[in-house]
């Protein structure tokens, strides 16, 4: 299939450029089960959901991952860190590469230096990183800022807006799981009355996730690998909601690729851990979720394209249609939808 058919024109002004003072205040298109549009408010996603439904959360932590320094010239040099290897070597993003050839290095404060070892293969401007510190996962997270998309152009006045109010363990995330920053806890205490179940598990996001497809088709992709981990508390609270009767309502894409991933096997949901490139397209047939909450997406994007695979192509450009004409906020910081997958 074309990529050109997961196009949409998306004016500059629909792109939220910082959160809404209130997480919750954000707005929810709700896409009913069969057909039909409601718009909400994500304060009433409680109301949407019944006893019984579990939400299924990607708890990963956000690293403050975008760095400044100097070359050896005194030039600006900017790196992004998407991840970190067995090794104890980094993959990051320069900006601009032609100043970051192997070799070069870049001093980012007082205390932080980084040495270019390689050149991805993966990522455009990607690069293989040392970083000389003691600790450097720690020595980043200090020197560094929250990593925002390209198309947000102005710096957040509290970092924690893009981090979920529910993030746990050690920063390993370049980009947050954007559908969980509408959560506080007020809503998670409404939902936990309602009877409406609560899971967790890890996927720590890379910024290809963000990246357009550029391939004529979609399946030419190349998906880029990110890691996961599904644990068995969440597996078998999958597994015990659906012997009740329950849904499994996926907070986000990325949870969709996780269970996705865990469920592909046809013996059930299992527990396990690794890395996943699964690039979910119109065709594909879902094992795992049966409800999807998640913000509007870049036209193009391997996000839009599990959107329109879950419920469809004609609902997926209607919605949009319609969040566009009623001004929803789009992308990384702005509103959500709740839709139900196509049967």
């Amino acid at each position: 299939m074309r990529s050109a058919d997961f196009d949409y024109r998306l004016p500059a002004e629909r792109i939220a450029q910082e959160p809404l003072a209130e997480r919750d205040a954000s707005r929810l298109l709700h896409l009913l089960p069969g057909d039909g549009l409601e718009d909400r408010e994500f304060r009433e996603l409680p109301n949407l959901l019944r006893r019984g439904d579990l939400l299924v959360v990607n708890d990963t932590r956000v690293r403050r991952a975008r760095l400044h320094g100097f070359d050896g010239a005194g030039r600006n040099v900017e790196l992004l860190v998407l991840a970190r290897e067995a090794n104890g070597e980094y993959q990051c993003l320069a900006r601009p590469a032609r100043l970051a050839a192997p070799g070069a290095v870049v001093q980012i404060g007082a205390d932080l230096r980084a040495t270019v070892l390689g050149v991805s293969a993966t990522h455009r401007g990607g690069r293989t990183i040392s970083f000389d510190a003691d600790d450097p996962d720690a020595a980043i997270e200090q020197a560094g800022v929250a990593p925002l998309p390209p198309y947000i152009h102005a710096d957040l006045r509290d970092p924690e807006r893009y981090q979920t109010t529910y993030a746990s363990g050690d920063p390993e995330s370049a980009a947050a799981p954007t559908a969980g920053l509408h959560f506080t806890a007020p809503v998670m205490e409404r939902l936990r009355d309602g009877g409406v179940g609560w899971a967790s598990l890890r996927l720590d996001v890379g910024l290809g996730t963000f990246a357009p497809i550029r391939s004529e088709q979609v399946e030419d992709h190349p998906m880029h690998r990110e890691r996961y981990a599904l644990p068995e508390a969440t597996a078998a609270a999958i597994e015990q909601t659906r012997r009740d009767g329950g849904r499994i309502v996926a907070v986000g894409t990325t949870v969709v690729r996780v269970l996705e991933t865990c469920a592909q096997g046809g013996q059930g949901l299992l527990a396990q851990s690794g890395t996943t490139s699964l690039l979910i397209h119109p065709g594909f047939r879902f094992r795992a979720v049966d409800a999807l909450l998640t913000n509007f997406h870049q036209p193009r994007s391997s996000l839009l394209v599990l959107l329109a695979a879950f419920i469809g192509d004609e609902r997926w450009r209607s919605a949009y249609a319609h969040a566009l004409e009623e001004r929803y906020r789009f992308l990384s910081l702005g509103d959500c939808m709740l839709c139900w997958r196509e049967q």
